[in-house]
């Protein structure tokens, strides 16, 4: 079986308990997920299987929304509330102060991600360090908020919405905007509701997918793998060039009829052959050809 399931993750499964069940469910070893949820969130958690794997870190590139309870005037270990409390603090802010942290934090800003974390420094885990009772200087990184918008308001809690780019973690935004506000927050909550085109309305829980299994009705929940590209162009690659493209070769130009869309610096293609999808490439301007970046057949 190859091709992508959009899985519902449901609360205390980790990213990892998903995968194992579902090669138990489905009868089958090559499975991988496409970005871990905390075990306490919940929501859309895409899986790959077969052939789709390759895709795996590709996927890591989609945008992905949130919505997140912030509760503010708590502070924890975990900048969650499965961590130990830190701090209490009285809530005084107004409306219009949340309103502006919301600005405050849209676009692109430096994150220090928790300590309790699966990120690696000198060869081991930050969580790992942190069970330990270690805190160890974290760097910056570059994330991006591309939304950050107020669902709803009952101080101290306020659901917002967000939608943000690779390695953004929604504890640290939770925790920079309580410092923000000078009142400390933490997450008490997290539902992941898109990554990319996957949406929290058509993802199927465990049991859902089992059930199909039962039925023998499985394949109706599998996405075919070249749907996460949509976005992309495709080409039809003509029978002289079908071999030079099933060896990951490059192919120039001029033995292909390429559109004006295609001929982007850095621009990725669906590449088709004989009706089948068999590669992600991109086009090379300086030396006016396309080359592989990821390879798909079995």
């Amino acid at each position: 079986m190859d091709g992508i399931l959009n899985i519902y993750k449901e609360k205390d499964f980790t990213s990892h308990d998903v995968v194992a069940k579902l090669r138990g469910i489905l009868r089958m070893k090559k499975i991988g997920h496409t970005g871990t949820l905390d075990p306490q969130a919940t929501g859309v958690l895409p899986v790959c299987l077969g052939r789709a794997t390759k895709a795996c870190d590709m996927m890591t590139e989609k945008s992905k929304v949130y919505e997140a309870v912030l509760l503010l005037g708590t502070t924890t270990d975990t900048e969650d509330m499965t961590g130990t409390i830190l701090e209490n603090l009285p809530v005084t802010v107004m409306e219009e102060q949340i309103f502006d942290a919301m600005k405050h934090f849209t676009g692109t800003y430096e994150q220090i991600p928790p300590m309790y974390s699966a990120i690696k420094v000198n060869g081991r885990k930050l969580y790992e360090l942190a069970r330990e009772g270690k805190t160890i200087e974290r760097k910056p990184r570059t994330v991006t908020i591309h939304e950050l918008t107020v669902i709803s308001m009952e101080l101290p809690r306020v659901r917002l919405r967000v939608t943000c780019s690779k390695g953004t973690y929604i504890r640290s935004l939770c925790r920079d905007i309580g410092e923000y506000l000078g009142c400390g927050g933490c997450m008490e909550e997290l539902i992941r509701t898109r990554v990319g085109h996957f949406l929290i309305e058509n993802a199927l829980t465990l049991s859902q997918i089992e059930a199909l299994v039962q039925l023998d009705r499985i394949d109706e929940a599998v996405e075919p793998v070249d749907r996460i590209f949509i976005s992309y162009p495709e080409i039809s690659i003509p029978e002289s060039c079908i071999k030079l493209i099933q060896n990951g070769n490059p192919v120039s130009e001029t033995q292909l009829n390429l559109a004006n869309e295609i001929k982007i610096p850095g621009q990725w293609i669906r590449i088709y052959c004989e009706g089948q999808f068999v590669a992600i490439y991109q086009y090379d301007a300086e030396k006016k050809r396309i080359k592989p970046v990821k390879m798909f057949l079995s």
